[in-house]
């Protein structure tokens, strides 16, 4: 497909049009055909930038679903599931809760990307490239930032076990990609991995707090307020408890059901927008559209809450939409606008029985006590935002596939640079957060925990979800020398790591801070050299 541009611009259309290879799998807008179909050869420019646009609007939407949807309600279904005891007993450094749902709420947009990069052989390179590419930037780029801003030194055991591990998940990778497929083993073996990782956790963590002869730290007791949220907690007269007990009402308030729709449906704030900056108010007016489609479609529990977030009509409609939406973004619709007996949609059919039991779950409710079965909404909200995640992460899979065409640039490249990069930002701005406010060990450590679930879910799970029995294998063919460069890089970096830091006895300064961003600026130098084919290098 990359070929395209050296046809005459009068043929452009007609090449996307009758090339296989042009055709993108999956998504709902054909991003090859409007570049080159419906926009003419001099508003190419013009495209790009409205491309790009889209582009940096899908990294948003990813960032939103993740943070104010998906998460809460993976910590909502844990708490369900009776892991709430470990989240009580060691907080947010929780060893089961760390490493599993903490770890999936946080590495959801990069596991999606991956799974709908590897559902295509021409778009495996932008997986291997975003989660080789976000490997190298966060234990470089990120790890770096945070010796700059604030020295400390290193939890040894915790470091030596997370780099180790991902050495193995890093050499792993590498021979599959030398094999240029991956069996049924192997990506069991990538999961397996993740298992034991685990397992190790769990049982350092137990064997240290024994060792020490000291009980569970009580939660909260040394880890910062990190707020998930930009805006600021607001005074409530629903919430009176915050008030203090001679402030509580004596009768409780009634609300009609229509004003605790529109309180529930607003994603703004006025008095918290008027003391935030312009830039913050310019960032919030584009999220606004986007986290009001999912305060629609998207049921959030929060065991937190005295009344765990029930909001009786908006908890109703959702029975309605929340359905709506798995069925018409599953397939980029194909199952929902399915005619049963070629005659009746299957979205007609939800919406019928998803209207009848709203209908019953309104009469059979209050607006002040939520059900016994509210359980039920985590999983249905964790299900519709995982659909959102998907759907945004098919487009941003198709987009970027679509500029590596227009640029002629490989799948790669443009993983490890702008997929990567986008991915990144939430946990770059995190860490970097954490580290200012004094507590770099546990950016640190973030650094190096969370891209293990990247890489041995993201790949394990990308290539298990795309076998099937009479193909139990996934091509990983390389689409550039770029991939070696990267896979050569990432674990140069960490046995960087794994050697400088213990000879500094896991104290880290500002030194070796320079030490890891001066790599990856010079390693983006050489990946973009290889690229553009100013550096070559044989490829197995």
């Amino acid at each position: 497909c990359w070929e395209v541009r050296k046809h005459n611009s009068s043929e452009w259309c007609h090449f996307i049009r009758s090339t296989p290879d042009c055709r993108l799998d999956g998504g709902f807008l054909d991003y090859l055909g409007g570049v080159f179909c419906v926009f003419p050869p001099r508003l190419l420019p013009l495209a790009v930038t409205l491309y790009a646009l889209w582009l940096l609007y899908l990294f948003i939407i990813l960032g939103v679903t993740a943070e104010k949807f998906f998460c809460p309600n993976l910590s909502a279904i844990s708490t369900n599931l009776k892991l709430s005891h470990n989240v009580a007993a060691f907080s947010l450094t929780s060893p089961l809760h760390g490493v599993t749902f903490l770890a999936f709420g946080n590495g959801a947009p990069d596991v999606f990307s991956a799974v709908v990069a590897f559902s295509n052989p021409r778009t495996a390179g932008l997986a291997i490239g975003a989660i080789f590419g976000a490997g190298v930037f966060v234990t470089t780029a990120v790890a770096g930032g945070i010796a700059l801003l604030k020295p400390f030194t290193a939890a040894s055991r915790p470091f030596l076990r997370d780099v180790i591990f991902y050495m193995l998940a890093v050499f792993l990778t590498f021979l599959v990609l030398y094999w240029g497929r991956i069996r049924l083993g192997e990506a069991l073996g990538y999961l397996g991995l993740y298992v034991f990782y685990v397992l190790t956790v769990v049982l350092c963590t137990c064997l240290h707090r024994r060792q020490r002869g000291d009980g569970p730290a009580p939660p909260g007791a040394w880890e910062p307020e990190m707020p998930t949220d930009e805006e600021e907690p607001e005074p409530s007269s629903a919430n009176s408890q915050d008030y203090g007990e001679e402030y509580r009402p004596l009768l409780p308030s009634r609300e009609p059901s229509l004003r605790i729709l529109a309180s529930a449906l607003s994603p703004l704030d006025c008095r918290s927008w008027r003391r935030k900056p312009w830039y913050w108010r310019l960032f919030k007016a584009f999220k606004v559209p986007v986290e009001l489609l999912l305060l629609l479609t998207v049921p959030v529990v929060d065991p937190d809450k005295d009344d765990l977030n029930w909001k009786r009509p908006l908890n109703c409609l959702h029975v309605l939409t929340s359905p709506l939406l798995c069925v018409l973004t599953l397939k980029s619709g194909a199952y929902g606008l399915y005619q049963i007996q070629g005659i009746f949609p299957v979205w007609g059919l939800v919406t019928l029985v998803a209207s009848a039991l709203a209908l019953i779950i309104f009469i059979t409710t209050s607006n002040e006590e939520p059900p016994k079965y509210h359980c039920v909404f985590a999983f249905l909200g964790f299900l519709a935002s995982a659909m959102w995640i998907n759907a945004a992460a098919t487009e941003l899979v198709n987009i970027l596939r679509t500029l590596g065409v227009i640029f002629q640039l490989s799948n790669t490249v443009l993983g490890l640079t702008l997929l990567a990069w986008g991915n990144s930002i939430g946990d770059t701005f995190s860490d970097l957060t954490m580290a200012r406010q004094g507590y770099p060990r546990m950016a640190f450590s973030a650094c190096f925990g969370g891209i293990i679930f990247n890489i041995l879910v993201g790949v394990g799970l990308g290539c298990l979800l795309q076998m099937t029995s009479s193909q139990p294998l996934v091509k990983l063919e390389p689409d550039s020398p770029l991939v070696w460069v990267l896979a050569g890089a990432l674990g140069l970096s960490l046995v960087f790591s794994l050697v400088t830091v213990p000879a500094q006895c896991f104290q880290l300064g500002k030194a070796y801070g320079l030490c890891l961003i001066s790599y990856y600026l010079l390693f983006l130098c050489v990946a973009l050299l290889t690229e553009f084919r100013v550096i070559h290098f044989s490829t197995p």
